[in-house]
């Protein structure tokens, strides 16, 4: 039953990834079939300019930082903070294995106080990370903080389907598939059943495009995918 499971501290939530970082990979291919790969190279292909600083947040094991690199020769430092170690130590791994350790560093940092002065970045990324995160406002602001004018900031998260019988099914398998699943190959029962009850209950669409407004971005979009699952906003830092 969904009520027998004690929520997650989302402040903690990186002990839960430090519990499930050695199967996460493997368990994101299987849950998403895969699809998760191609969000993320949507992402990677949506930057308007050829970025030099790019800095990726709640980074994990590296998918979405190792993906820009390959797409943008042009990032000569590609920075992925992230608040497990456990990710980071698999990240690291597919970096070297990558051969992108000259161009990629990964450390621990929290998304709501980042340590990088004002304009720093041309891009800035999250990809299926802010729902984790305790204060959502504020991590925008830093994102926006850091970017130079003109700057993008990409923000890719599970949302909700708009079709009704496409959602229904859609959170029949968040809320009994999923959970099963996730705890049968994990061993973590409660990680996968925190996955299901953040995504629900994130403000998606239009929601989450009055919080990057209120921010301070501009020209925010939407960009549903995959029927709504996933949903790519991106916005950018008003220019001089």
């Amino acid at each position: 039953m969904l009520d027998t499971v004690q929520p997650v501290n989302k402040a903690q939530s990186y002990k839960l990834f430090d519990r499930i970082a050695g199967r996460y990979d493997s368990l994101n291919r299987i849950l998403s079939l895969g699809i998760d790969l191609y969000w993320r190279r949507v992402l990677s292909r949506s930057l308007a300019a050829k970025p030099i600083k790019v800095l990726d947040l709640a980074t994990g094991t590296a998918d979405q930082i190792i993906d820009l690199v390959s797409v943008y020769p042009s990032i000569e430092n590609a920075i992925g903070l992230d608040l497990s170690n456990g990710m980071l130590e698999k990240g690291r791994a597919k970096v070297l294995d990558a051969g992108f350790e000259d161009r990629i560093t990964l450390r621990e940092g929290d998304a709501q106080n980042l340590p990088f002065p004002e304009s720093t970045f041309q891009a800035t990324s999250i990809s299926f990370g802010i729902r984790n995160i305790p204060d959502v406002a504020l991590a925008l602001r830093e994102m926006l903080r850091v970017l130079v004018p003109g700057g993008q900031s990409f923000v890719l998260e599970f949302s909700t389907p708009r079709n009704r019988i496409f959602r229904t099914f859609y959170f029949f398998y968040l809320r009994h598939v999923l959970p099963q699943i996730g705890a049968l190959l994990s061993g973590d029962s409660v990680a996968y059943r925190y996955l299901n009850q953040t995504i629900e209950g994130f403000p998606s669409g239009n929601e989450f495009c009055a919080l990057m407004t209120k921010a301070g971005f501009v020209h925010i979009r939407a960009r549903p995918l995959t029927f709504g699952i996933a949903t790519l906003y991106s916005g950018e830092k008003r220019a001089l």
